[in-house]
């Protein structure tokens, strides 16, 4: 799997305010968000947590709060 950013970097390159684009998509029951740090032409990392490689949510509202928690504004949704 290729890397991805851990949640205490993310807060961080939101604050200094790093963080292009995020997309919130469903990988089947679970739902993941990754972010974009450049323009159109740079790789989505997605959000890993200290225990997984990759970070899931069990529903898009609990992925609302998760993101609101961080202070992400906005987000795009890939079913």
């Amino acid at each position: 799997m290729r890397s991805g950013i851990h949640e205490d970097a993310l807060q961080a390159m939101l604050e200094g305010g790093a963080v292009r684009e995020v997309l919130v998509s469903r990988h089947d029951e679970k739902w993941t968000l990754a972010i974009r740090l450049g323009g159109a032409g740079s790789r989505w990392l997605p959000v890993r947590s200290r225990r997984e490689a990759l970070r899931t949510w069990a529903s898009l509202t609990a992925v609302g709060r998760f993101a609101q928690a961080m202070g992400i504004k906005n987000f795009a949704v890939e079913l």
